[in-house]
């Protein structure tokens, strides 16, 4: 018999590298390339979330700046400020519904408008895995 499922909280990485709106792209680049990761949440300076970075975000601006020499500017003017984000309190198996229909690879999580951690359809199967295993 499965066991019951969790909440995304209990699976979550609350380890993130995150950008405050005034970070220089050209940095910002610099730690999602250091880091291996294709974005990361903009936060304020209260915690909360104020927007995400990919890497497709900055592609353009970093193609004008390396080749042509133009200067970078600010987080705020490449990111994406329409997030779609989940609960730390959702239910494992509504987020994996979620991911089925979005279709992202991964959310930011919040609770209370601040930005708490971030699960991966990684971190969802590694969940539901447990789960069927019981």
């Amino acid at each position: 018999m499965p066991t019951k499922p969790g909440l995304v909280k209990d699976y979550m990485s609350g380890r993130l590298v995150t950008f405050s709106p005034d970070t220089d792209v050209l940095d910002a680049v610099h730690e999602l390339v250091e880091h291996r990761i294709a974005g990361a949440p903009v936060v304020d300076d209260h915690g909360n979330l104020v927007g995400m970075l990919s890497e497709f975000d900055c592609m353009q601006l970093v193609l004008a700046a390396g080749y042509h020499g133009e200067p970078g500017g600010p987080v705020s003017d490449l990111m994406v400020t329409d997030v779609m984000t989940v609960d730390a309190n959702m239910s494992i198996v509504d987020a994996a519904e979620l991911f089925i229909t979005a279709r992202f690879r991964r959310f930011p999580v919040t609770k209370d408008n601040r930005l708490v951690g971030q699960i991966s359809r990684r971190d969802v199967l590694r969940a539901l895995g447990e789960i069927a295993k019981h």
